[in-house]
């Protein structure tokens, strides 16, 4: 049985978190440039048993899928493709980013640190992993 891997998928970095083992904590993994993502995931899966990935689901208050849900639709199509035996899974990411500001701000993160870019977006993808693994056993 493998891991679980979340994409917090944004236009310019994907922020990434894995599971342990056990399927229940989720752990950061790091950023990369939201253009080498497929390339990034065929190198991780290669290296790595990975059972389902979940990609954070963009959606407004009322309900509406926001404007880059288009673009994270069109990427899932694209890993589907290339790694057809791959579970992909859908979660809620509303509130992810101001909870990740709001997690780095009260575990004392520098300000500085929580500048650099790809810190949120990390963050986001171990809340969204957190939050689909909090839900039960669908994987």
């Amino acid at each position: 049985m493998g891991k679980l891997l979340a994409f917090d998928i944004g236009e310019r970095r994907t922020g990434i978190a894995e599971s342990d083992p056990m399927k229940i904590i989720a752990s950061p993994v790091g950023y990369v440039e939201t253009s080498t993502l497929l390339d990034w995931l065929t190198s991780h899966l290669s290296n790595n048993e990975v059972e389902t990935l979940v990609v954070g689901k963009p959606i407004r208050m009322h309900g509406v899928p926001s404007d880059v849900e288009t673009f994270i639709s069109e990427l899932i199509v694209k890993v589907q493709s290339a790694h057809p035996n791959l579970s992909i899974e859908r979660e809620d990411e509303r509130f992810t980013s101001r909870m990740a500001q709001r997690a780095m701000i009260d575990g004392g993160m520098k300000k500085q640190k929580r500048k650099e870019k790809g810190m949120v977006d990390q963050i986001s993808a171990v809340l969204i992993l957190q939050s689909f693994m909090n839900r039960g056993p669908s994987f």
